[in-house]
């Protein structure tokens, strides 16, 4: 997405914005293993609420995850 910078005398140059991205590995004491994922931080909100193997597998039915 793109956006832009704007000052305080109201000139505008371009920027984007990006994701806030991270690294977090998840321990599946289900599968007895770790899974590494890159992912937003609106998506580790997401497996707090529902957990790690219910997000997985959904991300795997819509093809984010091939785990």
């Amino acid at each position: 997405m793109t956006g832009n910078n704007v000052s305080h005398s109201k000139r505008r140059t371009k920027r984007k914005f990006y994701p806030n991205l991270i690294t977090k590995t998840f321990y599946i004491p289900e599968e007895d293993r770790s899974v590494t994922i890159k992912l937003s931080t609106t998506a580790l909100r997401t497996i707090n609420k529902n957990g790690i193997l219910p997000t997985l597998r959904v991300a795997k039915e819509k093809g984010f995850y091939k785990g």
